[in-house]
């Protein structure tokens, strides 16, 4: 995130992270849960028993309620993202026309959940951090390939051994943000285990309505979890419930063409050499037969491969990149499309 900058809400003076290329966020102070309900809970409980909830109750009364709801000052530049993420246009759109209604009222920004749909390295989490980014909101993140529990998202209740928090009250507990970009990744392969569904906390969470009253089965405290910004990302949808798919606008997204390949790779070239001291021994251009083999390889795999090829030419002597030094690709570009 880029420096904080103070910004004057009604009577509150608030620090806030500068949204990328956004200008000075605006950010009220909105109460995410209600310390009455907090010390209501922490009172019921037994002496010398559930020191872990009892050490989470008291953390939210030390932090308080309270969390910064942002969005952009103005309708934010984004031709950056349009060109480092040609594959993410529809997306952007959405995003993009629902900033131009919210930035010159008091209505909060609302985003409809979205699902991210396309192969394996097209960018689909990058996007999700840029989003964060260009809100100038936090984010959190989960991946569902490598859970089972079906309470990753909702929490365990207390009596189970070992319980904690799921991550949605952790991200509004713990952050800063009433309205965080929430990234579950790899939606489509979340496996349950018995009775557990490891997407069933999503069925109220991905409406607004049921949402602001989001009760975690560890904490059994309501948090407004309505504000948050959901970013789900899958590889296919056939594996994901219909009741999830109805609450999302899905998008498509592919890899991108050569000539969008190409030009993302070169945006890379210049991003590396323009951040490292070292960068400056480089030539500014890389050369067209270089240029042809990163569109080659999935936008995920490009960042690696050049700085492989950046390191071998340097130990070569050479202040230009060859094809030779770029990396044996792995797995070439997946089609453009889906594979059935």
């Amino acid at each position: 995130m880029s420096t904080s900058s103070p910004t004057l809400t009604g009577t509150e003076l608030v620090p806030v992270a500068s949204a990328a290329r956004g200008g000075i966020p605006i950010a009220n102070l909105r109460s995410v849960y209600r310390c009455e309900d907090v010390e209501r809970r922490l009172n019921r409980l037994p002496n010398k028993e559930h020191e872990s909830l009892r050490n989470t109750y008291e953390r939210m009364l030390e932090k308080g309620p309270q969390r910064f709801q942002v969005k952009p000052s103005g309708v934010p530049a984004m031709d950056h993202l349009y060109d480092e993420l040609p594959n993410f246009h529809e997306a952007l759109d959405d995003i993009r026309r629902q900033l131009a209604l919210c930035h010159d009222s008091r209505d909060a920004l609302e985003i409809t959940p979205m699902l991210l749909l396309g192969p394996p390295g097209v960018g689909k989490t990058h996007f999700a951090r840029e989003v964060a980014q260009l809100l100038g909101t936090g984010m959190g993140f989960v991946s569902m390939s490598s859970l089972t529990a079906g309470w990753v998202l909702s929490g365990a209740s207390s009596q189970w051994k070992g319980a904690r928090p799921g991550k949605v009250f952790e991200t509004l507990v713990e952050g800063q943000y009433a309205n965080p970009v929430m990234v579950v990744d790899e939606i489509d392969k979340a496996r349950g285990e018995h009775a557990y569904d490891p997407l069933g906390a999503l069925y109220s969470l991905l409406e607004h309505e049921t949402a602001g009253t989001f009760i975690d089965e560890f904490a059994e405290v309501a948090v407004d979890a309505s504000q948050v910004i959901w970013v789900a990302t899958a590889n296919d949808e056939r594996s994901i419930p219909e009741p999830i798919l109805n609450r999302v606008n899905v998008y498509e997204v592919r890899m991108p063409d050569r000539d969008a390949a190409r030009a993302i790779a070169r945006r890379l070239y210049d991003g590396i050499r323009g951040q490292h001291d070292w960068g400056r021994r480089f030539e500014p251009e890389p050369a067209e037969p270089v240029l042809a083999c990163m569109a080659e390889l999935a936008p995920r795999e490009m960042r690696r491969a050049w700085m492989t090829a950046f390191g071998n030419a340097r130990l070569d002597g050479r202040d230009r990149i060859e094809p030779r030094d770029l990396p044996e690709a792995h797995g070439k570009r997946a089609p453009i499309g889906f594979v059935q």
